[in-house]
This record gives C-alpha cells, structure tokens and sequence, in this order.
C-alpha cells in the first residue's frame, strides 16, 4: 500500500503555474519548481511523472480558475457590459501591478502557450486545451458585448465577435507589454483606448 499523500495538489499546481506563467515551459527547470512547490525532486516525479504533465495540469487548472474569475465579472447584473470589460480588464492590470511589486510579471501561461508553438504541436493535450479556452473565453465575452447592445453600452456598430476579439487581445497585450516593463497606469491608459472602440457614447 503507498503511503498517503502529504502536499495540497491544488497548492502545488497553483505553485507551479507561477513558475510556468513568467517563464513559459521551456525555461522552467525543475529546480524552480522544487523551489516554488516546495518538493523534492523525487515527490515531484513521483506525484506527477513529468514536467509535461505537470505543465498539463497546472494549465487545466489555471484556465479553470482564470475562466471562472472572468466570468464572474463578465456576468455581473447590476452593471453594464462595457463596464463589466473595464473591470475585467483592471483586474488583469492589478494582477501585474502585483507581480511587479514582487519584481516580475505575472505572465499568462494561456499567452505563453500560444507564443509555443512547437509545444502545441508535440502535446495535443495542451493544443486541445489553448483551443478550448480561447473558445470558451470568446464566446463569453461575445455574450457580454450582445448585452450591451441591450443596455446601449456598446455601440451598435460592433458586432459581438469583434468585440470580444478586441477584449482578447487587449487582455494578450496587457501581458505581454507588463513582460516589457509598461507600468500600472500605463497598461491602464492603454487598455482603456482599446475600450473607447467599443463605446457607445
């Protein structure tokens, strides 16, 4: 009989998914996830078999965890579409004022995924997944955009799709222009231009 896990799972991957977020795949060693976790090398191993699928997990659950913080705000009912996207935008933007004061990024590893391509291609778990949750993630802020139409947030002008492809790549750019040193109030001036396109007033 083996003997009982010791460690948080959830812990771990979240831990791990900080490592991967900054740093992408290729250059997390595992030293820094021992570092990170907090495990051995050969708990580490033996709890998850591989970095890779270490990797899977912590990016299964991050788009879990991210997904569900999005769509908390994107479904909020006492506020307008177009301010749901500020506020979801803001929080993207805080999450890197953060990391920042810890001294680095906080990096997405859904972006970082996508910018590795060559790990798309090799792992159809990880290439299912990206593609799941750029889905998922458009067709939610989609939604979001169609109701403001409704409450006259949005102007008429802009389809849904659009919109929630302009929100996806505002949210890309947030972090990547964090990973190359903007500031709070800059990542913020910037993300609220992108936002004027979408404005009905």
């Amino acid at each position: 009989m083996g003997r009982p896990r010791t460690f948080n799972e959830d812990s771990v991957l979240d831990a791990a998914a900080g490592e991967f977020r900054r740093r992408g795949f290729a250059d997390t060693s595992t030293e820094e996830l021992c570092e990170a976790t907090g495990m051995g090398r050969g708990s580490l191993y033996n709890a998850f078999v591989s970095k890779d699928e270490l990797f899977r997990r912590a990016l299964d659950r991050f788009i879990a965890e991210t997904y569900a913080a999005s769509a908390e705000i994107m479904e909020t009912e006492d506020t307008s579409a177009f301010r749901r996207f500020e506020l979801l935008l803001d929080r993207v933007i805080q999450e890197e004022v953060d990391a920042a004061a810890s001294g680095g990024a906080a990096g997405c590893m859904v972006v970082g995924t996508l910018l590795a391509p060559d790990l798309r291609a090799r792992d159809s778990h990880v290439a299912e997944s990206i593609a799941r949750d750029v889905n998922m993630r458009r067709r939610l802020l989609a939604w979001a955009a169609s109701q403001g139409h409704i409450d006259g947030s949005i102007s008429a002008d802009v389809a849904p799709n659009d919109a929630a492809w302009l929100v996806i790549g505002l949210i890309n750019g947030i972090r990547v222009n964090a990973q190359a040193g903007a500031s709070g109030p800059e990542l913020a001036a910037s993300a609220r231009l992108g936002l004027r396109a979408l404005s009905a007033r």
